[in-house]
């Protein structure tokens, strides 16, 4: 076993000196996201953000919503734009998978900060204490067999992690149009009845986790999905939130 330790580090190190790591965001030799494009990530300011589906600067008035979000909150990290869209383009369709603890990472730190902050419902919009599992937005089997492997389930299983906070992959979801395709009303269209629900959820307060919001059509289904199988609740959080 310590043989085998070695020969990963050994093997970890050769591929470090052929491919080199770079930033993800401006490709500069050295770290996954360079200082610089660190210190430009677009978070989303909770406070500021609406309570209901995570839109920045959405907390007074929200035209994004437009009253039709399931999960009873939503936090996002970061707008999605420059480096928080390059990552998660780096971790899908590169196979980036060290992305998945620094999103994991990204995504606690604004569940930190939302914690502060009320939901509609009057509760803080993220406790860890009322949050009885971690589950994530699947990929469809088309899209795990073209990556080999789930990228949320990646991130999600990082969170669990480094939060203690169990995870529950309760979802399945079936085949659908590529959402980019798609407007807002086709997207939910698109969506309905794609998601599953296939352990028993019944009575848990669960935290569903996706990459990115837009229209809030896959976090809508998994969160109708899980509700209807009688989960006690659901809040949502995204890496970056498209608006």
């Amino acid at each position: 076993m310590r043989f085998g330790r070695l020969a990963r580090v050994a093997a970890e190190e050769l591929a470090e000196v052929l491919w080199p790591t770079r930033c993800v965001s401006c490709d500069q030799p050295g770290e996954l996201i360079c200082d610089e494009c660190r210190a430009r990530l677009p978070w989303v300011e909770q406070r500021l953000a609406c309570p209901i589906c995570g839109a920045p600067f959405g907390f007074l008035t929200c035209t994004e919503c437009a009253g039709n979000w399931v999960a009873r909150s939503t936090i996002a990290a970061l707008d999605f734009h420059g480096t928080a869209a390059r990552m998660v383009t780096c971790l899908k369709d590169a196979h980036e998978l060290r992305l998945a603890p620094v999103m994991a990472a990204a995504m606690l730190t604004a569940l930190e900060e939302a914690s502060a902050w009320d939901a509609p419902d009057g509760a803080p919009r993220f406790s860890p204490g009322d949050v009885d599992g971690v589950c994530f937005v699947p990929a469809t089997a088309s899209a795990y067999a073209r990556r080999g492997f789930d990228h949320m389930e990646l991130v999600s299983r990082e969170l669990s992690a480094a939060s203690g906070l169990p995870l529950a992959d309760v979802l399945v979801r079936a085949a659908a149009r590529d959402q980019r395709e798609l407007g807002r009303e086709e997207r939910a269209e698109n969506l309905a009845g794609t998601m599953r629900v296939c352990e028993d959820v019944c009575g848990m307060r669960l935290l569903l986790l996706d990459d990115v919001a837009t229209t809030g059509a896959s976090i809508n289904e998994a969160a109708t999905a899980l509700l209807a199988r009688g989960a006690a609740s659901v809040t949502a959080c995204v890496l970056a939130r498209v608006w």
